[in-house]
């Protein structure tokens, strides 16, 4: 396993790191499974949030008696100073831990900025668990490149990481990321497999350490088989020129419009799982999978055709996806 100097934290990390978001799918005996091969192959920073449901929480058994083993990052969504406070015990608590190592400030988006950084802000929170050793790193997580842009060039002095998406198809925060490099911040790649909208993980794993802005990318792995999967890619073999095409025509296939499965849309006032139809659909379309995928969109007990058209979840998305005209695509695949 390689390992790099994440930004001016020193924290040493490993180039391939865990993303913990489909730890909230597995169990406690899956995710001590998953935490024995991280720790096989050297996979040495786990990433996790308040917000990933049990995630923190099976992480925090697995990771008994072998803490020090690893980097462990986490992140909550508060903007004001006592909830994010409030979070950070939550997270020692479900950690089972008395220190963690990178704690972000969550999903920031442009309009927040002010507020995180103000007055009684989260910001303030961080800074005095980071003094009594509760917090040793303060980072920032950004769904936006604007509002990326705004923390990178106002905030450098007070954060020592930015976790931004970046992979094949979503390259948007490049000149950025680079400042942000400049800086001293480390970056953390998230969403390295667009959501799994990119099959080829050697080739999305690889394009993204040679991007040349991206120090570690955390691929969510939900299981065992993930983590040697992942671990087997070679991060330092060159792009050829056929896979630089390759990326350009998955670059023009996906374009922009896709679901990231990144789940802020939820909960939908009418129950409906919206990432898991857009990717019934995906199958359905994509992959020659139609009779498959209709067995599963019948048995979920919501479907696209149940939208309302309320539109609470493209306030929450924050990719600002026409999600409302994307079910009623879904709807007209599986005829409801």
């Amino acid at each position: 396993m390689n390992y790099v100097t994440l930004g001016k934290t020193g924290l040493k990390a490993s180039v391939l790191s865990f993303g913990g978001i489909p730890i909230q799918r597995a169990d406690a005996a899956n995710t001590m499974a998953v935490v024995d091969k991280l720790e096989e192959y050297g996979i040495n920073y786990i990433d996790t949030a308040r917000g990933y449901t049990v995630s923190e929480e099976y992480l925090g058994a697995a990771l008994e008696g072998r803490r020090d083993k690893f980097i462990l990052a986490t992140k909550s969504m508060s903007r004001d100073k006592a909830s994010m406070a409030n979070d950070v015990e939550t997270s020692l608590k479900n950690l089972r831990t008395d220190h963690i190592d990178l704690y972000q400030l969550h999903n920031l988006p442009e309009k927040d900025i002010d507020t995180v950084f103000g007055p009684d802000g989260a910001y303030e929170a961080l800074a005095e668990a980071r003094a009594a050793g509760k917090v040793g790193h303060i980072g920032v997580t950004c769904h936006s490149a604007d509002a990326m842009k705004i923390v990178v060039e106002r905030y450098a002095d007070k954060l020592e990481t930015v976790m931004f998406p970046f992979n094949i198809v979503e390259d948007q925060g490049k000149d950025i990321l680079l400042l942000a490099r400049e800086k001293g911040m480390g970056t953390i790649a998230m969403k390295p497999l667009a959501g799994g909208n990119l099959e080829d993980w050697n080739l999305a794993l690889r394009y993204i350490a040679a991007s040349g802005v991206m120090d570690i990318a955390i691929p969510g792995m939900g299981s065992p088989e993930e983590v040697e999967r992942n671990a087997a890619v070679d991060l330092t073999a060159p792009l050829t020129q056929e896979e630089l095409e390759c990326c350009a025509a998955i670059r023009k296939e996906l374009g922009t419009q896709f679901c990231r499965r990144c789940g802020y849309c939820a909960p939908c006032p009418n129950g409906i799982d919206i990432p898991q139809n857009f990717l019934l659909a995906n199958y359905a379309r994509k992959y020659g999978l139609a009779g498959w995928a209709q067995e599963r969109y019948k048995a979920m007990p919501y479907h696209a055709g149940s939208c309302v058209m309320c539109g609470a979840c493209e306030k929450r998305c924050p990719y600002n996806l026409p999600i409302r005209d994307m079910l009623e695509d879904v709807a007209k695949v599986f005829g409801y």
